[in-house]
C-alpha cells in the first residue's frame, strides 16, 4: 500500500510540475525572445511576438502526453533495464543476470523503480516542451540568410534540450544506480537511506557524480533524435506506411541504431561511476581507464554486453513515445 501511495504522490508531483513549468517557461521564453529581437531584428514583428506568446500554452498537452507515454514505457521495460544494468555493472551474461534477479526474488524485481519512474515521466514531460521552446526561439530569430539552415534547427534545439536534461536528471539517475546495485542492499536498504547518504557528499561526488559523460550522452542523443525524427518519419510515410506506424518505426530506428549503439559506452561508464557510494570519484579519465583495462580487459564485446537488450528496450519505449507525441501534435 505504501508503494502505491508513493506512486500516487509522484504522479501528483509530475502534474503539478508540468503546470508550474508552463507558468515559468512562458516569461522565460518571452525574455529570451525579446533579447534576441533587440539584438538582431527590426520593428514590425509585434503581431508575430503576440502569436508566439499566445502559443506557449500549446506546449502543455505535449508535456502531459509525453509524461504519460514515458510512464507506461518505463513500467513495461524496467525488468529489461534491470537485466542490462546488472550486465553493465558485473559483466554478466543475460542468463547470469536473470539468475541473479531470480535469486533475489520477485519482490525485489522492481526495487529502484521509483527514481526512474519519476525521472522518465518528468523526462517525457519536459523533453518535447523544452525542445519546442528552444525551436520556437531559434525559428523566430533565424532568417533564410542565416548561417544555420532551417532544417538543422531541430538538431540545434536538441543540444539545448540535452543540457537541460543533464542538469535536471543526473541526481535521479545517481539515486537509481545506487538503489539497483545489489552490493548496497545492506548498507543502503531504502530510498530514504540513499538520499540521506548522498546529501552528506559534495555535489560532484554525490548527486552529480558522472555529470560530464551524462552531459555528452544527453546532448548528442537529443541532437540526433530531434534532427532525424521528422525526416525519417516523412520518408517512411512516403513508402505508404500509416502516420502512427511511421512515427513508431522512426523512434525505434533512430533510438536504436543512431543513438544507443554509438553512445552505449558512455552509459556503461555512467553506471560504473554512479553505482558505488564509498570513496572519492576517480574522475572521467580515471574511471574509464579502470573500467577498460580492469573489468573489461580491453574487450569491446564485454563493453557492449547487454547491448541487445538495450536495443529491445529502446525500440519499445522510444517507439511508443514518438508515436504518441506525433499523433497528439497532428490533432
Amino acid at each position: 500500500m505504501e508503494y502505491y501511495y508513493r506512486l500516487y504522490l509522484y504522479d501528483c508531483i509530475v502534474h503539478l510540475t508540468s503546470l508550474h513549468l508552463s507558468v515559468c517557461i512562458d516569461p522565460l521564453f518571452n525574455m529570451v525572445h525579446l533579447v534576441f529581437s533587440v539584438m538582431g531584428r527590426g520593428p514590425g514583428h509585434n503581431h508575430e511576438d503576440h502569436v508566439l506568446r499566445t502559443n506557449t500554452m500549446v506546449w502543455l498537452p505535449s508535456f502531459l502526453h509525453g509524461g504519460s507515454s514515458s510512464l507506461v514505457s518505463t513500467l513495461t521495460t524496467f525488468p529489461i533495464y534491470k537485466i542490462v544494468f546488472r550486465q553493465q555493472l558485473h559483466s554478466f551474461t543475460v542468463s547470469q543476470a536473470i539468475g541473479q534477479l531470480r535469486k533475489e526474488g520477485f519482490l525485489k524485481l522492481y526495487r529502484g523503480v521509483v527514481p526512474p519512474l519519476l525521472m522518465k515521466t518528468l523526462n517525457g514531460t519536459l523533453l518535447f516542451g523544452i525542445h519546442d521552446a528552444f525551436l520556437r526561439c531559434l525559428s523566430s530569430i533565424t532568417n533564410p540568410c542565416s548561417a544555420i539552415p532551417l532544417s538543422a534547427l531541430p538538431a540545434v534545439a536538441g543540444l539545448g534540450t540535452g543540457i537541460v536534461e543533464a542538469l535536471f536528471f543526473t541526481p535521479f539517475e545517481r539515486v537509481q544506480n545506487v538503489l539497483q546495485n545489489g552490493c548496497n542492499d545492506r548498507s543502503l536498504p531504502t530510498l530514504r537511506s540513499v538520499l540521506a547518504r548522498l546529501r552528506t557528499e559534495r555535489l560532484g561526488t554525490g548527486y552529480y557524480r558522472a555529470f560530464i559523460p551524462i552531459l555528452a550522452r544527453n546532448t548528442l542523443g537529443s541532437c540526433i533524435y530531434f534532427g532525424l525524427k521528422d525526416p525519417v518519419s516523412a520518408a517512411l510515410r512516403e513508402k505508404g506506411l500509416p502516420p502512427m506506424a511511421s512515427s513508431f518505426l522512426s523512434g525505434m530506428v533512430i533510438s536504436c541504431m543512431a543513438i544507443n549503439l554509438p553512445l552505449y559506452p558512455l552509459s556503461v561508464l555512467v553506471v560504473n561511476m554512479q553505482a558505488g557510494v564509498v570513496g572519492e570519484a576517480a574522475g572521467v579519465r580515471g574511471s574509464w581507464k579502470a573500467l577498460w583495462e580492469g573489468q573489461l580487459k580491453r574487450s569491446v564485446p564485454l563493453l557492449y554486453r547487454g547491448g541487445s537488450l538495450v536495443i529491445l528496450r529502446s525500440c519499445i519505449s522510444w517507439g511508443i513515445t514518438t508515436a504518441i507525441y506525433d499523433r497528439c501534435s497532428a490533432h
